[in-house]
């Protein structure tokens, strides 16, 4: 592929005719302005987007999002994978603030403490995203990672708000941390990762799904398995965006706009018509998130 079919953004889908949201995505990270983002989406029946914080300056910024646009519904939380570079450095900027120094336990506690404050307010609707990631945090990260989530988790439950889960291969120790701490209300599984013996673990508490673009992928046949399983009331659609594309745009930027390619090919894993999914869909995301 060369680099300019690469950058160059897919087309608008056909429109979806109900309405729904994009339950997770990052518009600080994607291209043009927010503006351009709302209006491409809502032309394509994207009408709400929940923008996720990772980082104290990114969960500043989509709260600040979300009180400016109505669109926009706003989550704040440390990524993490942020949680360990505020504790033990990051030498090598991996993250989006460049080279950071140690900072320890207190600076985990003060930066906390942003998120618990941006937890109060009333655009924020959620607490995330959070929850752990064995793919990217080695061993030694480990302990803060869980101690930010357990953290997220008290802050959630606090302020009456959804938690939004980052799970990456880390599916045993997040369902069990959420039961050693007493899960929130309202739980999401962001860009669900798990197979289908976990959809029935995660539907019997309860707990919201939400598929990503990864689900239309080849290979993702586990994924499909688990949306086919996952109870119609507990599903919801995301983007991710700027990441995993839906096919067959995988690789090319992706952005809320693109939920009608995931939403249609979702309604076929699940046997159902794209507007009853779009229907079900835009419900269970406005029952999840409070708004």
């Amino acid at each position: 592929m060369s680099s300019t079919t690469k950058d160059t953004p897919p087309p608008l889908p056909e429109p979806l005719r109900v309405a729904v949201a994009d339950s997770h995505t990052h518009l600080d990270m994607q291209d043009g302005t927010v503006e351009d983002a709302l209006a491409k989406a809502a032309s394509v029946g994207v009408t709400t987007v929940v923008q996720v914080g990772c980082d104290v300056n990114g969960s500043r910024w989509a709260a600040e999002t979300a009180a400016a646009y109505e669109a926009v519904h706003a989550t704040v939380a440390l990524h993490p994978n942020e949680a360990p570079r505020i504790v033990l450095g990051d030498p090598d900027g991996w993250s989006r603030q460049g080279a950071r120094e140690p900072g320890g336990d207190d600076a985990l506690d003060a930066a906390l403490a942003e998120i618990d404050a941006l937890a109060a307010l009333p655009h924020v609707r959620g607490v995330g995203e959070t929850g752990l990631d064995h793919f990217r945090t080695g061993p030694d990260g480990m302990a803060a990672q869980q101690r930010s989530f357990r953290a997220h988790i008290e802050i959630a439950k606090r302020h009456g708000k959804a938690l939004v889960i980052h799970d990456r291969e880390a599916h045993d120790d997040v369902l069990r941390i959420l039961r050693e701490e007493g899960a929130p209300e309202r739980v999401v599984f962001h860009c669900y990762s798990g197979d289908a013996e976990m959809a029935k673990i995660c539907a019997e508490a309860g707990y919201y799904m939400s598929f990503a673009g990864n689900v239309t992928f080849k290979n993702a046949r586990p994924l499909r398995d688990a949306l086919a399983v996952a109870p119609p009331e507990l599903v919801l659609v995301e983007t991710d965006a700027p990441f995993l594309t839906p096919a067959p745009y995988r690789g090319r930027p992706n952005a809320p706009y693109l939920i009608p390619v995931t939403l249609r090919a979702m309604a076929e894993v699940k046997g159902m018509t794209e507007e009853a999914l779009a229907t079900a869909v835009a419900a269970n995301t406005a029952r999840a998130f409070g708004y």
